[in-house]
């Protein structure tokens, strides 16, 4: 046993210890599942149960021979334990340190805190049952509940990214976009190159706000690995997201096309869920206010929700403001309303919040129903104002 702990020891000190801290590892999003099964091996190490951990990972790589993390952590436990020095794993090994990133990726994690919802996602409506969440520095993608309106995680699962991380600009630069996306359609793998294994779900990068920007690009999917590849390493693909295909397969019946949201984000934080319902409540007021206002032909105030940087359809707040005026003005009376409202606190940018929405325009003279997103900043003054709005 005393032997044991001392090998146990050295393979931290050398592998685990600068890739791993076992102890903050979280429960898998599968009871069974191969992440937590390697976490579960590596607990045994930290532990000093040398053979647990051997006999656990020796079934691991038998049951899944192509997860190379898993093969190499076995295979530089059974060399440690030889006394022997693996040649192979030395700093500098391109393929050996993403392994190494991948091992701190995977299992320097940590679960949410109890009862917290994702501080991103302000409000889903009704017609969103589920949404997913990236958070690409830690390589992490979260299968969201919606529970009356409030996200509640109900698994989690490794993700890779573009070869140069995240924060995507133009065509060609390999970077995974950053924003809030919709999955738009799910392309079976049978359809598809070897490359997007089980399948595909495209997404509907640019969207509005990219378009904006300037953003190029297109072709980000949230896809598959090839039959030979259990995962790929953690910043691997031309932008897309990547995803084991047992996983990619799980979450097929979570996802509609057309309808479910995926954020992918620099970075998550988590708050508490009450804090969270009164952010929510705040910005929903905000929202139903600008509606009013609308409604009540109260043009003046309904302008007053607008930035100074206001653009829409190629005109900026006067021309706008000059429009709205003009047609308020000739109705005897506006009804708006509003259903399915989603609220997003916009990845990637400081005070940006996204709301998409259903709008029912009606007036004495005119009605259309619309989709429409809007894009509202907080200003220096404290107070939120739409710097872009689209209809379609």
């Amino acid at each position: 046993m005393r032997t044991d702990k001392r090998v146990g020891r050295r393979l931290i000190a050398g592998l685990i210890a600068s890739a791993i801290c076992a102890g903050t590892a979280t429960a898998s999003a599968l009871l069974d599942h191969p992440e937590q099964r390697l976490r579960e091996a590596v607990d045994a190490m930290h532990a000093g149960r040398i053979d647990q951990a051997l006999r656990d990972l020796d079934q691991l790589v038998h049951d899944e021979p192509n997860f190379r993390l898993a093969q190499l952590l076995y295979s530089q436990m059974l060399a440690t334990r030889a006394g022997a020095v693996n040649s192979s794993f030395s700093s500098g090994d391109a393929p050996v340190d993403a392994l190494i990133e991948e091992a701190r990726l995977r299992l320097n994690t940590s679960e949410p805190p109890p009862g917290s919802v994702p501080a991103s996602i302000l409000s889903l409506s009704a017609r969103h049952q589920h949404a997913l969440l990236a958070d690409l520095p830690r390589a992490r993608l979260y299968l969201l509940e919606n529970r009356n309106g409030s996200p509640q995680v109900l698994a989690d699962f490794y993700v890779a990214m573009g070869k140069d991380g995240y924060g995507k600009q133009v065509m060609g630069d390999n970077r995974t976009p950053v924003g809030v996306y919709r999955i738009i359609n799910w392309l079976a793998g049978s359809g598809l190159p070897e490359l997007y294994g089980a399948g595909a779900f495209p997404t509907n990068y640019p969207n509005v706000w990219d378009r904006s920007l300037g953003k190029t690009g297109y072709g980000i999917w949230l896809h598959g690995v090839p039959d030979d590849t259990y995962t790929r390493a953690p910043r691997s693909s031309e932008g897309c997201v990547t995803v084991a295909n047992a996983d990619l397969l799980a979450l097929r019946s979570y996802i509609q096309p057309g309808e479910t949201p995926i954020i992918l984000s620099d970075g998550t934080s988590w708050l508490p869920a009450a804090e969270a319902a009164a952010r929510r409540a705040t910005f929903l007021a905000r929202i139903e206010s600008w509606r009013a206002a609308w409604s009540a032909k109260d043009t003046e105030a309904y302008l007053g929700f607008y930035s100074k940087a206001f653009t829409v359809d190629n005109m900026d707040l006067k021309a706008f403001s000059q429009y709205k005026r003009r047609v308020n003005g000739a109705k005897r009376y506006i009804d708006v309303t509003l259903q399915n409202l989603d609220v997003y606190l916009y990845p990637g940018e400081d005070n940006l919040v996204l709301a998409e929405f259903d709008q029912d325009y009606k007036s004495d003279s005119f009605a259309t129903q619309s989709h429409k997103q809007q894009y509202w900043r907080l200003e220096s003054d404290g107070q939120w104002r739409i710097v872009r709005e689209e209809s379609d």
